[in-house]
């Protein structure tokens, strides 16, 4: 038996090809799918079994456009109420691939349906796909039912646990859904693999405790569920539309763009965090393509919302923003803008900029006149906690559409985060929302602490 990881750095995702003799299986498939058919011809392999640990609810999966195109078997845990053609996996069931067998272990816990896979050879475990019960050095987040507590589910995770993933040989390879960066735990190693015998030793959720012990720990500072969460695992409950039925993306002239943004559209320009601040169309939002892009996308615009305008260095970039945008599901996209900023430019359009300030300066800008500036500090409390510039307020990232009436739109406001790709975000979203003196402040914490001393700061 083969297994090939497939990793997409923007979402964390990992998935994976398995193949025996001709046969292979694809295990949690991201939704641009053609990667998989490639490589299965590349290797003359015919793609028997889809197989989904459990509905994501961080990316939209590309397992109905997969299971149309090769004519797999979907196959996912019992009780997901999945409305597609799919075969149910009950516990202990096995699926045949080639002289191989990849067996089903029911693991509820992360989801109500979670499932992990273990592969067998002549009989004996030789690596488990754990999606999102087990990470490296983390176990997933426990919020995820509609219909259970975090502390319910939490329990049916240790259990799960302790009674089934543990149980393994310790030399079994531990294959995760996600690594470091997703939404979907606290504390992700970027390893590629790991064993039972290792997560046994190092993981922190899985050392000696008891159950009420590990539910107490995974609830006691659970971060906030990203809204979108609930949306994108009905979406995957009811299959996605394959990427080659999206509509195209059709390039809008200045004018047109302006009237969309009228009616309510949201400009996302995509372009690095410099380029937007020496000029950009008032009103849009910067998240830059670097980085995780499409979770961000997702997070602070939803994927249900209103239409999305694409403002891009290229056509090239525009074509691989649609593609991130479409692997979370927000697929409202209603064009491009023609010829990108310069275009908007030399239609007559206005522009705006946003000032920058060296994190190295920020002590003492906000020093001079602290009764009538504000320094925001948009990192997790977590981060915040651990160490912040004093005088900072901290709002984290997620939080800051609905907290904004309670901030001062007339207050010169500085923002930053650790090093800079979320500050640019936020400095966008205030400036959109009205605010009149906006600051990004350039290198962000991490910058700035090289040359002090970070106590940590409490809330």
């Amino acid at each position: 038996m083969q297994i090939e990881r497939f990793y997409l750095g923007c979402l964390a995702h990992a998935s994976y090809l398995v193949y025996d003799q001709g046969e292979a299986a694809v295990i949690d498939p991201q939704r641009d799918v053609t990667i998989y058919m490639e490589r299965a011809a590349e290797l003359g392999l015919k793609i028997r079994w889809i197989i989904e640990t459990h509905l994501h609810a961080d990316f939209v999966s590309g397992h109905l456009e997969l299971a149309r195109d090769t004519g797999a078997t979907i196959c996912i845990g019992a009780g997901s109420g999945a409305t597609f053609a799919h075969r149910d996996l009950q516990d202990g069931d096995e699926i045949s691939l080639g002289s191989a067998a990849l067996r089903a272990l029911s693991t509820p816990g992360h989801t109500e349906e979670s499932t992990c896979i273990v592969a067998l050879e002549s009989g004996v475990p030789k690596a488990v796909f754990t999606g999102d019960t087990l990470f490296i050095g983390d176990v997933g987040r426990p919020d995820l039912s509609p219909t259970r507590t975090p502390e319910q589910l939490a329990a049916m995770l240790y259990d799960s646990l302790h009674q089934k993933v543990l149980t393994l040989p310790a030399e079994t390879i531990v294959y995760p859904a996600h690594g470091a960066g997703s939404l979907c735990g606290r504390s992700m190693s970027d390893d590629a693999s790991s064993t039972i015998a290792r997560e046994r030793r190092t993981n922190y959720a899985l050392q000696p405790m008891t159950q009420d012990e590990f539910v107490q720990l995974l609830t006691g500072d659970l971060p906030p569920r990203p809204a979108y969460f609930q949306d994108e695992v009905a979406r995957n409950r009811a299959g996605a539309t394959p990427l080659e039925d999206l509509p195209a993306v059709p390039e809008l002239e200045p004018d047109a763009v302006a009237k969309l943004q009228a009616k309510g559209a949201i400009l996302l320009d995509t372009r690095p965090w410099a380029q937007f601040a020496a000029a950009h169309i008032p009103g849009s939002i910067n998240i830059a393509l670097a980085g995780q892009f499409a979770s961000w996308a997702a997070r602070m615009l939803g994927i249900s919302g209103g239409q999305v305008v694409i403002v891009a260095e290229d056509q090239a970039a525009v074509l691989e923003a649609r593609l991130r945008l479409a692997r979370v599901g927000l697929e409202s996209v209603a064009g491009s803008l023609a010829g990108g900023i310069m275009g908007w430019i030399d239609a007559g359009q206005p522009v705006a900029e946003v000032d920058q300030i060296p994190a190295a300066e920020v002590s003492e800008w906000l020093e001079a006149d602290a009764q009538h500036r504000m320094l925001l500090d948009i990192r997790e409390t977590s981060e915040y906690e651990h160490g912040a510039i004093p005088g900072a307020v901290n709002i984290p990232l997620p939080e800051l559409q609905e907290r904004l009436a309670g901030l001062n739109r007339e207050m010169p406001t500085a923002v930053h985060c650790r090093g800079g790709y979320r500050s640019a975000i936020a400095a966008s979203l205030l400036q959109a929302a009205g605010f009149k003196d906006v600051i990004n402040v350039t290198g962000g914490y991490d910058a700035w602490a090289l040359g002090h001393t970070t106590p940590a700061c409490s809330v």
